[in-house]
């Protein structure tokens, strides 16, 4: 049976037992298949849902909430979110893509939609910090003690289970993250503030899980941004975050999105630390900064899921450079510890250009697969 879930319940139908079926297929599929194809978390979002324009023109990813983004007005924005993450899913699925997301097509950020949600957060008098390209930007100012009073995206991924018979991937933003994208004016010290936000991400875990998620993503890219706070607690926030959650568990740290993070190092200045988390996964970024990518060999205990689509260049790549880089992550990864993916989420890229590059990543990744089978 599915992790969390069991096939037979006393509200089964016929067709949620074949549906329950079909993802035991499908996780089946995804443990034997090698090199399975996933999806980092965010999808473009279309232009009649909100202003790319707009969007586009802030120079990172916004901490609090910036809701003049949205086209369409609150009492339909909800139905309008849910026809563009079918779309997102349909695309995933036309592009051969094995684990999907929702494309993460309700949020603003990667993180503003589960962090502004908190307790213990002031959003309508931000505080400051600086961002990963060097400016101040206003993000949640922590005046109390953070909480999660009740589940940010379990409605979520229950909406995008009941739309794909492929595995699903649900993303949330990690609290070592969430720390470093907050002004503290509450806490002795960051680490008891990561610590609290740890509790609320596990909390929002076990609910995805329950919703129907197959693996549940922190995206932690602030670690890289901030090595030597990372060294100090990253991990056992990350611990606390997965603490009884007992699906599939995966961490992604990447150099920052390509249009705000211009200028990418060739090497992580934090990643082997995450060998000692719970995850199941590691999921970084390779393509675009051309990563060494003998440092996997420093994580044994994990699959890792390897970034061989570059978000720096609209232009798609072919199937057989994308089975190119396959076959240098093959150099320092067995087949079956690896899962390729894009570097990092696809959202400011125009979707005909994100489509063009996930059907890239299929084709490549079957390329190499009939060459090792």
């Amino acid at each position: 049976p599915i992790i969390g879930e069991s096939i037979f319940s006393a509200t089964s139908t016929p067709i949620t037992f074949k549906k329950r079926i079909n993802r035991c297929l499908w996780r089946d599929e995804m443990d034997l298949q090698i090199l399975p194809v996933a999806v980092v978390g965010s999808y473009p979002q279309p232009e009649w849902l909100i202003d790319r324009e707009k969007f586009m023109a802030e120079s990172t990813p916004p901490r609090v909430r910036l809701g003049d983004i949205w086209r369409v007005a609150e009492p339909n924005l909800e139905g309008a979110q849910d026809d563009a993450t079918t779309l997102a899913v349909r695309d995933m699925e036309r592009a051969g893509i094995d684990i999907v997301s929702d494309g993460e097509i309700r949020r603003e950020s990667y993180s503003n939609r589960f962090a502004t949600a908190l307790d213990g957060v002031d959003i309508d008098q931000p505080g400051e910090t600086l961002s990963r390209s060097g400016r101040m930007i206003p993000v949640p100012r922590v005046v109390g003690p953070i909480r999660r009073t009740h589940s940010v995206q379990a409605r979520d991924i229950a909406f995008l289970r009941a739309q794909t018979e492929r595995i699903i991937k649900a993303t949330v933003p990690g609290p070592f993250t969430m720390a470093m994208q907050a002004q503290n004016d509450y806490y002795p010290s960051d680490e008891e503030m990561a610590m609290d936000y740890a509790v609320a991400v596990n909390e929002e875990v076990k609910d995805m899980f329950a919703a129907g998620a197959d693996i549940v993503q922190l995206d932690e890219p602030w670690m890289q941004a901030r090595p030597e706070q990372a060294k100090e607690f990253a991990v056992r926030a990350i611990n606390r975050a997965f603490d009884g959650a007992t699906g599939t568990k995966a961490v992604h740290m990447c150099f920052g999105y390509a249009h705000s993070v211009k200028g990418k190092p060739s090497g992580y200045s934090f990643l082997p630390e995450l060998d000692a988390t719970v995850a199941d996964i590691v999921s970084i970024e390779a393509a675009q900064p051309g990563l060494d990518l003998s440092i996997v060999e420093k994580l044994p205990s994990k699959k890792i899921m390897v970034g061989v689509i570059s978000m720096g260049d609209e232009t798609p790549e072919t199937p057989a450079v994308v089975a190119g880089r396959i076959r240098a992550a093959l150099e320092y990864l067995p087949p079956e510890r690896l899962i390729v993916a894009p570097d990092c989420g696809m959202k400011y890229l125009p979707r005909d250009s994100a489509f063009q590059k996930l059907k890239a990543l299929a084709g490549g990744a079957k390329i190499v697969r009939e060459e090792i089978s």
